[in-house]
């Protein structure tokens, strides 16, 4: 029977948690499948896809890699783990004058033959199969696996998949992105997803010194991180008179470290109102002048009840742009729709703030009532 056999990584590491951590993983499995024909089942440590149209087969492939938790899948062959079953299935191998190695793994340790010795007997039964083919067991051409499981059966496959891996969605609380419309902050959402965390979002737009276009390019970039961060909830919050008031109050060079103090404060509002453990920024350390040591440390100082998570801070940018090429967000990072942070631009801000500086600056503003402007303009989009 052709089966998908599933693999996850760090669940291994979970101890006495472990239990928590696979029905969070395997209900966001059925919940990724929802909608296809498929039978679930799992045995120690593997879980099978089983029952599936095959016509249907790249499209669950294509959804499971989407899963966080998951490490690797393979397309596999599933018999009663009997030893005639399996060289039956060996004999069916033709690979002409490839090189091939046999791998066995043996979870079930009651099967009759030990690990060594059936790869030994597998790479017979293939060699007798295929006269020109030789054996390889460093760097092979092909590869026949068999992994017998606890539950009586053995899965073979020649190829393995490669999945998300991370935790499992949900497994690490809840926490607000700040979604700008750039390249690094979908980077950063992705990541920390990975790491378990389910996420809103929170974007801050400049109408009209900001077009719609820019608030719809944010949109679109949440709904191509939504298949991997799952449902989203993105606050859009008008900026512009923040903006004016700083621009009007403040000394040029200190307008952007000002305006993402603000930032942070209305983050963490809305973090309290929903429930939210932290807040999550795309910063990279040393990649412009409002993500210095300095600058971060200024800006999240405001930040008095959640931490702040910054999953690209150690990260080179060519690092940054490859996953945004890999989860589908970098062509629309780049369309030239400009953000709230290209708005009254200053030539030269500041690099090395200091908070005794920031609070005298901020003294010029009434910061409660910005806040509350801010909040008051929160319009929410639920994508999924």
């Amino acid at each position: 029977m052709k089966v998908l056999l599933l693999r996850f990584g760090e669940l291994y590491l979970k101890g006495n948690n472990r239990n928590i951590f696979e029905s969070m993983l395997i209900s966001n499995i059925k919940k990724k499948l929802a909608g296809e024909s498929f039978k679930f089942s799992k045995t120690f440590g593997r879980y099978v896809i089983s029952d599936y149209k095959e016509e249907d087969e790249c499209k669950i492939i294509s959804l499971l890699k989407q899963v966080f938790g998951l490490y690797s899948l393979s397309k596999a062959v599933e018999v009663d783990a009997e030893p005639e079953k399996i060289y039956s299935e060996a004999a069916k191998i033709v690979i002409g004058e490839k090189t091939f190695k046999a791998n066995v793994k043996r979870a079930d340790k009651n099967f009759p033959i030990p690990s060594m010795e059936l790869a030994k007997n597998l790479g017979g039964v293939i060699l007798e199969n295929n006269p020109n083919s030789s054996v390889d067991l460093y760097n092979p051409q092909f590869e026949f696996n068999v992994d017998i499981r606890m539950n009586g059966k053995a899965y073979i496959f020649t190829e393995t998949i490669k999945c998300q891996g991370g935790l499992p969605l949900g497994s690490a609380g809840r926490g607000l992105l700040l979604l700008s419309g750039g390249i690094d902050s979908p980077v950063a959402g992705y990541m920390i997803a990975k790491r378990g965390m389910e996420l809103e979002a929170l974007h801050f737009h400049s109408y009209p010194y900001t077009s719609e276009l820019a608030k719809e390019k944010v949109i679109t970039l949440a709904k191509e991180i939504a298949p991997y961060v799952g449902k989203i909830k993105l606050h859009v919050v008008s900026f512009t008179k923040v903006q004016e008031a700083i621009h009007m109050n403040c000394s040029p060079e200190y307008m952007i470290t000002i305006m993402r103090r603000i930032m942070m404060r209305v983050a963490e509002k809305i973090c309290e109102a929903n429930s939210l453990g932290a807040i999550v920024t795309g910063e990279s350390l040393g990649q412009v002048a409002s993500q210095t040591m300095q600058s971060m440390t200024v800006t999240g100082e405001v930040v008095k009840r959640k931490p702040i998570f910054r999953p690209c801070v150690a990260m080179d940018k060519e690092d940054i742009m490859q996953i945004a090429n890999n989860i589908g967000t970098y062509k629309t990072s780049i369309l030239p729709y400009e953000d709230c942070c290209t708005v009254f631009l200053p030539k030269n801000p500041i690099i090395k703030p200091t908070i005794e500086r920031c609070e005298r600056e901020e003294k010029r503003l009434n910061i409660e009532m910005l806040v509350e402007e801010c909040l008051q303009s929160d319009e929410v989009v639920v994508i999924e």
